[in-house]
């Protein structure tokens, strides 16, 4: 039911976003059709005073002309040169510069830079022979330039606007599945608690009854397994404080452990360096971590063939591989292995590899990865620790 909630409130904040990013884009659209009304307005009152100063046909009307249409324009950059480049007057130019002199010099050389572009317009002002004219080189306006951007901010504001749905959406539906997980693990850990408490109970009353009967130790063992497996259980969710343990130890715990619990026909072969490895971790979580991508190697083999542990200090961290000779992980698949429900198994939950990401990443701060995978031949695991 909360996950529901929590979809339709994300649905609703998508659906509100989605309305003002319309409502703005209306806007944006509406200004700029407003100052582009008024801009095309302008123009016609200018076209409207050169065909009467045409008419009126005076000697000077050519430069009253071009001087009309300079002083009317508020928003179109224009550069007036003469025959030999310099500049006559200019409207809508920012320039930068220490002086006057300076100034003007800029203003020429992007006037020469508009003219030679193509965005001039020569008008003869007196003898075509003895090259009397101007150049009136021009820009494109900023109204335009906001027009020629404007459709990409709005598909970036779009774009974001999606990516953040995105991620919000994800990170919604990560957050609930750990409660999820996290829900189970306690709720397992609470449910196995009474009747290992009982069983061990009853493990002392035929210690006493039955003190010389090899099978007790053993039943003692189980109950023991059992109440690990309570306690890791219980872990998952909160944050167990790392101390400083043997990863040798752990790992010979884990050796041991699949060596009374498989075949004679899986060889464990482990390749440590000579000196104690110490680093801060929850020993408990880890060895389960451990023996999760041990167990499914053992499945991966089909219980004949070899897993091989490997461990190394690398200085700043520290690399711990588990390999097999099992049947390997198809390429496809390796993307998805530690996805929450995933598994290649007729019977199983998908959630161990899950578990051991959890573990590693979040509770150590680690790395863990496929490092290597080959249909047919075996599958490598590694695993890095912060030192």
């Amino acid at each position: 039911m909360q996950w529901t909630d929590r979809i339709r409130q994300v649905k609703i904040l998508l659906v509100l976003m989605a309305i003002v990013i319309a409502i703005a884009s209306l806007v944006a659209s509406h200004l700029l059709t407003k100052d582009l009304y008024e801009e095309e307005h302008k123009k016609v009152e200018i076209w409207a005073e050169a065909m009467r100063t045409l008419n009126m046909d005076d000697e000077n009307s050519g430069m009253n002309l071009v001087l009309k249409v300079i002083e009317d324009n508020t928003t179109i950059p224009v550069i007036v040169l003469d025959a030999h480049g310099g500049v006559q007057i200019f409207r809508n130019i920012e320039v930068k510069a220490n002086n006057y002199n300076d100034s003007i010099q800029k203003i020429a050389v992007m006037g020469n830079s508009m003219k030679n572009a193509g965005r001039s317009i020569r008008i003869s002002i007196g003898d075509a022979s003895k090259n009397d004219f101007i150049d009136v080189c021009y820009d494109d306006s900023v109204m335009l330039k906001r027009l020629a951007t404007y459709p990409y901010v709005q598909l970036g504001v779009v774009l974001i606007f999606v990516i953040i749905a995105i991620f919000a959406l994800l990170t919604s539906k990560r957050a609930e599945q750990n409660k999820v997980w996290v829900g189970l693990s306690k709720e397992t850990a609470h449910q196995l608690g009474t009747p290992i408490s009982s069983l061990m109970a009853w493990t002392e009353v035929l210690k006493e009854s039955y003190p010389d009967d090899d099978l007790i130790p053993e039943m003692d063992k189980d109950v023991k397994r059992l109440q690990l497996i309570a306690d890791r259980f219980s872990k998952i969710g909160s944050l167990p404080e790392p101390v400083p343990s043997s990863l040798n130890e752990v790992m010979d715990h884990v050796i041991d452990y699949m060596d009374r619990r498989t075949s004679n026909k899986v060889k464990m072969v482990k390749v440590f360096p000579p000196e104690d490895i110490i680093v801060k971790i929850n020993a408990s979580l880890f060895e389960w971590v451990i023996e999760n991508l041990c167990k499914n190697a053992v499945d991966a083999m089909e219980g004949s063939g070899k897993i091989t542990l490997f461990m190394n200090d690398e200085g700043e961290r520290i690399a711990i591989e588990v390999s097999d000779t099992g049947k390997g992980i198809r390429k496809k698949d390796i993307a998805n292995v530690f996805r929450p429900g995933f598994t290649t198994k007729k019977r199983g939950w998908g959630l161990g590899l899950s578990l051991a990401k959890r573990i590693v990443e979040e509770y150590h701060h680690g790395k863990i990865w496929v490092k290597s995978s080959e249909v047919g031949k075996g599958t490598t695991f590694r695993i890095e620790l912060h030192k």
